[in-house]
């Protein structure tokens, strides 16, 4: 208590003088001496000192020019108080600014893997999170671009934070997008988040990355949601939310570029000589083998009686020789299909 009063004297200095100076002229302070305030207030910021002592203080201090009251001393006393919090509100915003610069490099660092694992591991405890243990992460993408501010972000925030106080979670926004690093362990955080994401959002999209260890485990699971968003969008996969470990299978299919392209145009490229172009019979096998192989439902997707949904098929039959009621053609061909939308086949020059 003692040194927290020391403390608080030592910011007073020379604030009395000034106020005498002041009174005994009649005149309103100086920019030098307006300017000495502000430094002062500075200085008691920055030694974490609390506003409200130190107003409390000015006020006690400003009792000692008692011959001088009056509208020269509340004048004066104002003027000095107001430029001493303005001082005071300025280190607090310079510190919060800093703040917000070390956690976006930290950001940065701990998604893209851009410094050392060791200092960042480090870094990580000054955020809540420990990296010597496994995380996931999730990536929200919405119908627009969201940032830290964003009444999008807040409100997902307070909402995690008030559910998980305590926990070891950390949420930011990167490329406009939510993301949330958790705990492996924790699964039900990352699925609240993309719950409430999905919600806050009006309809966007989730991806959870799989669960790895050590401080690269959160690039690697970070690059998975990513992929997956990617994935999402190409393949127009269904569902709010995508779990990296339910994909596997297209990183797979895609691991020979080459092989896959040839495979695509050696099964798919006839299509190319049909009556409208390859688009629409592309479409209907897209919808056959998304609907289970079932006709009926499949016609129905694509808006066709099931009479025209089979003309379609034996076209396809047709013009590639591969019968798609055939088990071991129906695999060539769905492969294939798969691919020609992990590649865009058909773009725009075909």
């Amino acid at each position: 208590m003692v040194d927290r009063v020391a403390a608080l004297e030592r910011h007073l200095a020379g604030y009395t003088d000034i106020l005498h100076g002041a009174c005994t002229t009649g005149r309103r302070l100086t920019r030098d001496e307006l300017e000495s305030r502000r430094a002062e207030g500075e200085r008691a910021a920055e030694a974490g000192l609390p506003l409200r002592g130190l107003i409390r203080a000015h006020l006690s201090a400003a009792q000692q020019v008692a011959p001088y009251s009056g509208a020269p001393l509340l004048a004066v006393l104002e003027q000095a108080v107001d430029a001493f919090v303005e001082g005071y509100e300025r280190a607090q915003h310079q510190a919060v600014r800093q703040e917000e610069a070390a956690r976006r490099e930290f950001i940065d660092d701990l998604l893209y893997g851009r410094s050392g694992l060791g200092r960042l591991a480090e870094r990580a405890e000054r955020f809540g999170l420990r990296l010597s243990q496994t995380h996931a992460v999730a990536v929200a993408a919405g119908p627009e671009p969201y940032g830290d501010g964003y009444p999008v972000a807040r409100s997902i925030e307070s909402a995690m934070l008030s559910r998980f106080e305590g926990r070891q979670i950390l949420l930011t926004t990167k490329d406009g997008r939510l993301i949330c690093v958790a705990p492996g362990d924790q699964p039900d955080v990352l699925a609240y988040f993309a719950e409430r994401a999905y919600t806050a959002t009006h309809g966007g999209r989730v991806a959870i990355g799989r669960t790895h260890p050590g401080p690269g485990g959160v690039v690697h699971s970070y690059e998975e949601a990513l992929a997956a968003l990617d994935l999402a969008d190409r393949m127009d996969l269904p569902g709010p939310v995508l779990r990296a470990a339910d994909l596997l299978v297209f990183p797979v299919l895609m691991r020979d570029r080459q092989a896959m392209t040839d495979l695509v145009e050696t099964v798919l490229g006839p299509l190319r000589t049909a009556r409208g172009g390859p688009r629409p019979l592309l479409e209907t096998l897209t919808a056959y083998f998304d609907s289970g192989c079932v006709a009926t439902e499949a016609a129905r997707r694509l808006s066709l009686s099931v009479r025209a949904l089979a003309y379609r098929l034996e076209r396809i039959h047709a013009l590639t020789t591969t019968d798609p009621a055939d088990p071991l053609n129906r695999y060539t061909l769905q492969t294939a299909t798969i691919g020609a939308r992990l590649l865009g086949w058909p773009n725009a020059g075909d």
